[in-house]
């Protein structure tokens, strides 16, 4: 190997080392920075899933089979049809806005707006589903979240939408 072949191989891995450190001082240095540019956001986000299946099966023949689908205190005919007018964005964008209250009635109000829950608080089918598909959808809409990001904006937001 000549000379000129060495330092050809010197300046070419000082120079990979080199761009190795410039990325991670930049990523330290975006790191750090993002954080003091952005305003303190002690979030907590607390989904309490109280899922109590409760299958209370009546081998009776003589009760009266649709007694549980006409006057079943847990079956909310004005939520369903509240819910059914609202699009799937716009229950994610309520769920949103009524966790970033810290609100637990207006969170139950939305809840049950939004049919997840009846009318005793209890959830109902679809809720963890609802849940789960709420994170996906709040990592394409931080736009969304960002524009409602204190109490007072959110608790806004919600009384605006809360009767669409």
């Amino acid at each position: 190997m000549n000379r000129n072949a060495q330092i050809a191989l010197g300046c070419g891995g000082a120079g990979c080392l080199g761009v190795i450190v410039v990325v991670l001082a930049g990523a330290i240095i975006w790191t750090f920075s993002s954080r003091s540019f952005t305003s303190n956001r002690n979030r907590s986000y607390n989904f309490n899933i109280n899922s109590r299946s409760n299958s209370n099966s009546n081998s009776d023949h003589g009760s009266n089979s649709n007694s549980s689908s006409t006057s079943d205190p847990g079956t909310n005919s004005e939520s369903s049809t509240t819910s059914s007018s609202l699009s799937d964005d716009d229950k994610h964008k309520l769920f949103q806005a009524a966790g970033m209250t810290n609100d637990s009635a207006l969170i139950q109000r939305v809840l049950k707006k939004i049919g997840l829950v009846n009318e005793s608080g209890t959830p109902q089918a679809g809720y963890e589903g609802f849940v789960k598909d709420h994170f996906t959808w709040a990592m394409k809409n931080i736009s969304f979240i960002n524009s409602i990001n204190t109490p007072d904006k959110a608790r806004a937001y919600v009384e605006q939408h809360l009767n669409d």
